[in-house]
């Protein structure tokens, strides 16, 4: 049953509620919160994006869930929420990648096309006839010779981390942060400290069928998926802690 006050604010997504809310909004951010766990952590020598992928059924090929795309190449996004929603603005992010090589023949800013993915998601808050993403997205990069990791969120808010999670887990993963993250990493240390806050998220419920792991070294600019076989050799590493 819904509080009498709410009734009617949480049907159209222009409307704000008496308290200053705008309820579908909200509603998209539970999406995100129901979705699996996304983790992205800052290092002295790259980022790393790491997802916890669920697979409900034995049934079901792991190799057919994506929830770590290639942008460009130098940037990687990684997804919690509806993969539908996440998929259409991975669409729209790589076509802004190749807007701006082919406007200045150069590789977009981590941060410009971090800029206008939120603002194409922001415009889905102040129309009609259209809902929220119900996705959230950690873009992570490398522009300038800087590592740069960002965090949306369905309202179209803008945050940049030195390390943080988005999904089901992102409190458990949040607190492991916090207690153990250094910047001076190198990134084969941030994905072990990584994969021990997606242990804590999932109460120790993943194997290497169920995580996917993406990185940037500084070294070489560019994002890369590890196969299987890599990421294996990290999981075995936590599961012997």
């Amino acid at each position: 049953m819904q509080p009498q006050y709410q009734m009617g604010y949480d049907r159209a997504i222009t409307v704000f509620s008496p308290d200053g809310r705008l309820y579908q909004v909200e509603y998209a951010r539970e999406a995100v919160k129901r979705g699996t766990t996304a983790v992205g952590i800052k290092c002295s020598d790259g980022v790393v994006l790491i997802v916890d992928k669920r697979v409900s059924s034995r049934l079901l090929e792991p190799s057919s869930i994506e929830k770590i795309f290639k942008i460009d190449d130098h940037i990687g996004v990684a997804s919690s929420g509806l993969v539908g929603d996440a998929r259409s603005l991975v669409d729209r992010a790589r076509v802004e990648c190749q807007i701006n090589r082919v406007s200045y023949d150069e590789r977009i800013d981590v941060e410009t096309l971090s800029k206008k993915l939120c603002d194409h998601m922001q415009t889905y808050t102040q129309f009609g006839g259209a809902r929220p993403y119900g996705t959230a997205l950690l873009i992570a990069g490398v522009s300038d010779g800087t590592a740069r990791l960002f965090e949306t969120d369905p309202s179209g808010t803008l945050l940049e981390y030195k390390a943080t999670g988005i999904g089901t887990g992102r409190p458990a993963v949040m607190k492991v942060f916090e207690e153990d993250y250094d910047p001076a990493m190198s990134y084969s240390e941030g994905i072990l400290l990584g994969l021990k806050a997606l242990h804590a998220a999932t109460e120790g419920k993943f194997d290497v069928n169920t995580v996917e792991i993406g990185i940037i070294e500084m070294k070489t600019h560019l994002f890369r998926k590890m196969s299987p076989e890599e990421v294996k050799t990290y999981v075995d590493k936590i599961e012997q802690q």
